[in-house]
């Protein structure tokens, strides 16, 4: 008789140990993060909240390994991306996360068209992407807008061209740091439903942001204050 294997679970998308933080400026030191920690699987889109300088930036910063942690880990997919030299990092980041922030996701003196392909591109030989440029230009609703430059787009229109770019190596982690900050309400609503379009789809989101809305269409919300949770992450998804 056959004896049946339960598979092992799989690992979180991505997932943060025991998080410190923090930065000295003279004598003086700040504790931008105190032993946070969180999970967040695939298909989930989970928004952090909190007031400015309570350590929603920081907290993303490490969780896409731009910035290394004074205590704690981020694992994605089970596999450490912490403590490792910067070249690793990058080399991680540029397969397994996606970027969105409120500015800055675009390269000036290139195209809509070549910025989504230029991402791609660093793909180097991975297997082709699930999404061609023209259909990650389509989702977001800019196709007619393919050939436009970073300076003449609209604050939309930047927002859905960042998310194309954030979007191009098939991530399974998208973190976006208040990336409808500057948007009105009708046009955030459009970039928070493609994120959940994101997420509908298998990848894991990540969302620091001051917006009701945002929090509004989240899966979980999670608050910080001074570094740390103001409940537990437990008590915060009840």
């Amino acid at each position: 008789m056959a004896l049946s294997v339960t598979p092992a679970p799989r690992p979180p998308a991505v997932e943060a140990l025991d998080l410190y933080r923090f930065y000295r400026a003279g004598d003086e030191e700040t504790l931008a993060l105190r032993g946070v920690s969180l999970t967040v699987d695939a298909g989930e889109l989970v928004a952090v909240t909190g007031p400015s300088g309570s350590g929603k930036s920081t907290l993303l910063a490490l969780l896409a390994g731009l910035d290394e942690p004074d205590g704690g880990q981020v694992r994605l997919a089970g596999e450490r991306l912490s403590h490792r030299p910067e070249s690793q990092r990058t080399l991680m980041r540029r397969h397994m996360i996606g970027i969105l922030r409120q500015s800055g996701n675009l390269v000036e003196h290139l195209d809509i068209r070549s910025n989504v392909a230029l991402v791609q591109g660093l793909r180097g030989r991975a297997a082709p992407p699930r999404r061609t440029v023209a259909d990650l230009l389509d989702m977001v609703g800019l196709t007619s807008r393919s050939r436009a430059m970073p300076r003449t787009l609209s604050g939309g229109e930047l927002a859905r061209a960042g998310l194309a770019v954030a979007l191009a190596a098939d991530p399974p982690v998208l973190v976006a740091d208040e990336p409808t900050g500057e948007l009105d309400v009708t046009t955030e609503r459009r970039v928070l439903a493609l994120m959940r379009q994101v997420a509908a789809a298998g990848c894991a989101v990540v969302v620091a942001s001051h917006s009701a809305e945002v929090a509004a269409g989240a899966d979980r919300v999670l608050r910080l204050a001074d570094g740390r949770w103001v409940a537990s992450p437990e008590q915060l998804a009840a």
